[in-house]
C-alpha cells in the first residue's frame, strides 16, 4: 500500500520550541509563523533562488536548472512562489525529487498567484509553506518586502537570477546582505531589462554566479556527481566529468593530465559528451553544460 504524505500544519511563536532558529537568529522583527508541510526542512542546508516575475526563458532555464542541482545535492530551495523564477525555483527542485520552502504574502490556505494552486498544493505535501499571515489573510502589496527578509533568513546563500531596477527581489538581497549572508547574481544579456537588476548588482558588490555548483561549495554542499544523474556513462566519461565537475572550466590538456588518457581518447570523449548535451566546448575551453 502507498504510504499516504503526513500534512502537518500550525503556528509556532518565537518564544516556542520548533521555531526555525534561522529566522530567530536574522528576521527582525520575530512574528508567529504559521506552515503547512514539514517544518524541519527550515533547519536544513539551503539556498534561496529569487527573481523577477517577468522571467525570459533564459531565466528559467537558469532557475531550473540551478533548482534541480540543488536539490541533487540535498539542499533545499527557498523561494517565494511568485510567477517567473520563484514558480521556476520550486517546480524544479520538486522536478528532481528534492525540497523546496515557499515563503508566502498570505495565508498557507490562500492560493495567490491563482494559477500556482497546483504548484502550492504540492509544496505543502512534500515540501513547507511559511506565512508570518493566518490562514484566510489575502495577499498584500506591502505583504512581498516584509516576507523577503524570511526568505534570506532561512537561506545559505542567496541567488537572484533575473531582476528589473526595480524587481523585489532585490530587496531579498539587501537583507541578505544585512544578515551577512552571501549574495549570488546570475549575469543576463546587457540589453535585457530582466537583467538590470542582476547586472547592477554583480557591478556593486554581488558575486556572479558562473557555475551551479560554485554556490553549493560554498556552503559546504557536496557536488558530486550523483550515480543516477548520468546512468548511461561509461567509466572514462565519468572520469571527464568529474574532473570538469571539480575544477570547473578547463582545456584538453589539462583533462588530459588529470584522467591520463591520451589526446585521441580525451578527443573522442568529448565528441561524445558534447553530443549528449552535457559538455561545451567553445574557443579551446571545456565546461560542463549546467542547463
Amino acid at each position: 500500500m502507498e504510504k499516504r504524505s503526513e500534512r502537518r500544519s500550525g503556528c509556532v511563536r518565537p518564544e516556542e520550541p520548533g521555531y526555525p532558529s534561522r529566522i530567530l537568529a536574522f528576521a527582525k522583527p520575530l512574528r508567529p509563523l504559521y506552515y503547512l508541510g514539514d517544518l524541519s526542512l527550515a533547519e536544513q542546508p539551503s539556498i534561496a533562488i529569487v527573481g523577477s516575475r517577468s522571467c525570459t526563458m533564459y531565466g528559467k532555464t537558469v532557475a531550473q536548472g540551478l533548482a534541480r542541482r540543488a536539490a541533487e545535492c540535498g539542499v533545499v530551495v527557498v523561494s517565494g512562489l511568485a510567477r517567473g523564477i520563484d514558480t521556476a525555483a520550486h517546480a524544479g527542485a520538486l522536478k528532481a525529487g528534492g525540497s523546496t520552502i515557499a515563503v508566502l504574502g498570505n495565508g498557507t490556505n490562500v492560493f495567490y498567484p491563482a494559477v500556482n494552486g497546483p504548484l502550492q498544493r504540492e509544496i505543502g505535501e512534500k515540501g513547507l509553506l511559511l506565512s508570518e499571515y493566518p490562514p484566510g489573510i489575502g495577499a498584500n502589496r506591502f505583504h512581498f518586502p516584509e516576507r523577503n527578509r524570511i526568505i534570506s533568513s532561512l537561506a545559505d546563500a542567496v541567488v537572484i537570477v533575473e531582476a528589473g531596477t526595480r524587481s523585489g527581489s532585490l530587496i531579498t538581497a539587501e537583507c541578505a546582505e544585512e544578515q551577512g549572508k552571501p549574495v549570488y547574481a546570475v549575469p543576463g544579456n546587457i540589453t535585457s531589462p530582466a537583467s538590470l537588476g542582476t547586472n547592477k548588482l554583480i557591478r556593486d558588490r554581488a558575486e556572479p554566479l558562473l557555475f551551479f555548483d560554485d554556490v553549493l561549495r560554498d556552503i559546504g554542499a557536496d557536488p558530486a556527481l550523483p550515480e543516477h544523474r548520468f546512468p548511461e556513462l561509461g567509466p572514462e566519461e565519468r572520469r571527464i566529468l568529474e574532473v570538469l565537475q571539480k575544477n570547473g572550466e578547463t582545456t584538453t590538456e589539462d583533462l588530459r593530465r588529470h584522467t591520463q588518457l591520451t589526446p585521441a581518447e580525451v578527443s573522442g570523449l568529448l565528441s561524445i559528451l558534447e553530443i549528449k548535451g552535457l559538455i561545451i566546448c567553445e574557443m579551446g575551453k571545456v565546461m560542463i553544460a549546467k542547463f
